[in-house]
C-alpha cells in the first residue's frame, strides 16, 4: 500500500498483507490489448493515484493507471502482469481513481501459477474474481473465499469490460515461499519479505512503509525504507512484524543506509512464539507485545550506517513468529535482516 493510503482505512483482509501486484518489490506488466492513453505499467505503481487537470500528451488526457481507448469493435480490453512473487490472495483493491467518465463499468481476474517464464495459450488460468460491477472514481475491495486463498499464484490477467481506465490494482495477500528446501540448520534471513515476511501493526509510518525494511538489497535513497514522523510527545516508535515461519535468530543487521540526520537514536528486538496469533491484534494484544522476550536489547545507532550484531548481542530466546522492532524515539531504517535458521 502507498504511504499516502495508509491513512485509508482497510478491510481487514489487506491489513498485515503486502500487495503483491507492488511495482516497487518486483510486479511487471507483461501485456495489454490496448493502452492506448496510458501504459499499463502505471496500474502497479506504489504511490496512491494523482489527478494533473491541465497535463495532455499526444494521446489525450494524461491519466495516471491504465487506460485503454474507447473500443469500436466487439469483444473487451485484458492485460496481463507478472506479481512481485508467488503469492496467495487475500483480496484486491481495483482503483479507479479519477476516472470518472472513462472507468470501465465491469471488471473479472483470473490467476495462474507457472514455476517459471511467463504465460501462453496453454496456461490454466483459473478464475479468482467474478465479473463485478464498478463505479468512477472509487476504491473497490473484494475478498477471496478461504479456498481461493490456499492458491498460489504467479500472474494475473485483468479483464475489463468492455475498456476505460484502472488507476491501479492492489493485489492483497502473503509471499509464497517452499520452506522445505531450507534445511534444518542452513542460515536464512528469516525477515526477508519473499520468505513471507510482512508487517501488521505500526506506530507510525508517515514517511515510508514497514515492509519496505523487508526487501531485497540495500535501500537505493532515503525513500526505500521505514520511516516514522518526528515524534513531538512521549514514547517511541514501533512495528509488530510476522515472520514468514518461525525461526532461531542469531544475528541481526540494521541498516540506516541514507538516513541521516533522522537516523534513530537506538533501537531494540523483541520476539514471540505465537503461532496461532490472528494478523489483526488487539489493543490489548499490541499493549502485551511491549512484554515479549528482549531479542537484542537497546543499542545506539549511527548515521548510514550498517550494524551488524552478533551472538555476543543477540539473545537466544528459541523460536519465534512475530518480532517487535523498536525505535528511539522515531526515525528511520532502511533494511533490517534477521539471520538464523527454522524452529
Amino acid at each position: 500500500m502507498s504511504d499516502q493510503e495508509m491513512s485509508v482505512s482497510l478491510p481487514d483482509f489487506a491489513v498485515g498483507a503486502i500487495n503483491l501486484a507492488s511495482a516497487r518489490l518486483g510486479a511487471r506488466a507483461l501485456y495489454a490489448t490496448d493502452q492506448f492513453f496510458a501504459p499499463l505499467s502505471r496500474m502497479l505503481k506504489d504511490d496512491a493515484a494523482v489527478f494533473l487537470p491541465g497535463e495532455y500528451d499526444e494521446h489525450g488526457k494524461w491519466m495516471d493507471g491504465w487506460e485503454s481507448r474507447r473500443k469500436r469493435v466487439p469483444g473487451h480490453d485484458w492485460a496481463v502482469i507478472k506479481l512481485a512473487m508467488p503469492g496467495r490472495i487475500r483480496g484486491f483493491d481495483v482503483d479507479t481513481s479519477h476516472f470518472t467518465g472513462n472507468f470501465p463499468p465491469q471488471c473479472s481476474i483470473e490467476g495462474c501459477y507457472l514455476e517459471k517464464g511467463d504465460p501462453d495459450d496453454n496456461s490454466d488460468w483459473q478464475e479468482v474474481l467474478d465479473r463485478t460491477n464498478l463505479k468512477g472514481n472509487s476504491h473497490h475491495y473484494f475478498e477471496m473465499d478461504q479456498e481461493t486463498r490456499q492458491k498460489v499464484f504467479t500472474h494475473l490477467r485483468l479483464h475489463i469490460y468492455p475498456d476505460g481506465g484502472i488507476a491501479r490494482l492492489r493485489a492483497y495477500g502473503s509471499a509464497y515461499f517452499n520452506w522445505d528446501k531450507v534445511g534444518d540448520g542452513e542460515e536464512v534471513d528469516l525477515a526477508y519479505i519473499f520468505g513471507g515476511t510482512h508487517a501488521l501493526h505500526w506506530s507510525d509510518a508517515h514517511f515510508g512503509h514497514p515492509d519496505r525494511m523487508f526487501a531485497p538489497g540495500r535501500g537505493i535513497n532515503m525513500g526505500d525504507g521505514w520511516e516514522t514522523a518526528r515524534r513531538r510527545g512521549p514514547g517511541h516508535d514501533w512495528v509488530i512484524m510476522k515472520l514468514g515461519h518461525p525461526g532461531i535468530i542469531r544475528r541481526v543487521v540494521v541498516d540506516t543506509a541514507h538516513f541521516k540526520g533522522n537516523f534513530p537514536d537506538s533501537c531494540a528486538l523483541f520476539g514471540a512464539y505465537l503461532p496461532d496469533q490472528a494478523d489483526v491484534f488487539t489493543a490489548e494484544e499490541i499493549a502485551a507485545s511491549e512484554n515479549w522476550q528482549p531479542i537484542l536489547e537497546q543499542t545506539k545507532l549511527s548515521a548510514d550506517h550498517i550494524h551488524e550484531f552478533g551472538s555476543d548481542q543477540v539473545r537466544n530466546i528459541g523460536p519465534v513468529t512475530h518480532v517487535r522492532v523498536a525505535n528511539y524515539p522515531d526515525g528511520g531504517i532502511s533494511r533490517l535482516r534477521l539471520y538464523g535458521v527454522k524452529g
